[in-house]
């Protein structure tokens, strides 16, 4: 009788630990996840003024003269290499001084205009994620209310040890998904923080398009600047999967299935989103 008596009480703090554990199980995720398509839509210069202020400072007083002296050294090597290339000297065409002017011309126009330009490609692709924002995110909430129904009387009928396994599921799991929460964040985050950086130091890259030789520099760096931009349409297109494959999830009846079902969809969700960086480097060749 005693003994029964401790039973049931262990068997209601338990019941009520895994309620606990489960009640809000998914709120930070959810919300890292609804957040996405808004801070994946906001420019740089929306996401943080003052980081934006600040980096467009330091690139405008601190690199630009350092670009100023890159594209002096580019372009005295291109008007070397244009008079040598002649047959040194023999075949020399007064028109090889216009050709280096023009081309001089473009380089400082490049170096000028670095920031709308970088700006310009960034607008292009956070248009591309605002309208396809409709179109994939779908809803992200992971609800288990929805997917158990009935909970507090299925675990009432389980057995002691169940309910033991069952309470430490939870509790791994609550742990887990907030640590989730913080990955999902990192990459969002980690991603615009990368803009800035990169923007930072534009008008060096910039310069170099002026000659043959070294405009791999800038070439590179222009396809960096897509890929930063299209990753935000991979991430989209990951998060629109998460939304499809978590309502699947209301199918299922059985409740530590649906803790680790949960648990699985948003772990491939990180792991897709880690990957994204690579993925719009590697489909732009940039490195």
């Amino acid at each position: 009788m005693i003994w029964q008596m401790i039973e049931e009480w262990f068997r209601g703090i338990l019941i009520d630990g895994i309620i606990s554990n489960l009640t809000g199980l998914f709120d930070k995720v959810n919300t890292e996840v609804s957040q996405i398509a808004g801070e994946l839509g906001t420019t740089p210069a929306g996401w943080n003024a003052g980081i934006f202020n600040m980096i467009r400072s330091l690139s405008d007083n601190v690199i630009v003269p350092i670009a100023g002296l890159i594209i002096t050294f580019v372009m005295c090597y291109e008007l070397i290499h244009l008079v040598i290339e002649k047959n040194n000297l023999n075949d020399f065409e007064t028109f090889v001084f216009f050709k280096w002017i023009f081309k001089t011309f473009v380089a400082v126009w490049f170096v000028t205009n670095t920031w709308n330009i970088v700006m310009g490609i960034f607008d292009v692709t956070q248009s591309v994620v605002n309208q396809s924002a409709g179109v994939i995110i779908g809803s992200t909430d992971l609800d288990l209310s929805s997917v158990t129904a009935d909970l507090e009387t299925r675990l009432a009928a389980m057995e002691l040890g169940a309910l033991i396994g069952l309470w430490f599921q939870t509790l791994f799991v609550g742990l887990t998904m907030n640590a989730l929460s913080i990955c999902i964040m990192l990459v969002v985050y980690g991603r615009m923080i990368e803009i800035y950086l990169v923007t930072s130091v534009a008008p060096i890259p910039m310069a170099t398009l002026g000659n043959h030789e070294w405009s791999s520099v800038g070439q590179n760096y222009l396809k960096s600047l897509l890929a930063l931009g299209f990753q935000a349409f991979l991430i989209m297109v990951c998060v629109g999967i998460y939304a499809v494959l978590v309502q699947t999830l209301s199918v299922t009846s059985d409740i530590s299935g649906a803790i680790w079902g949960c648990m699985g969809y948003t772990v491939l969700l990180c792991f897709t989103l880690f990957k994204t960086g690579s993925l719009a480097k590697s489909i732009f060749s940039a490195h």
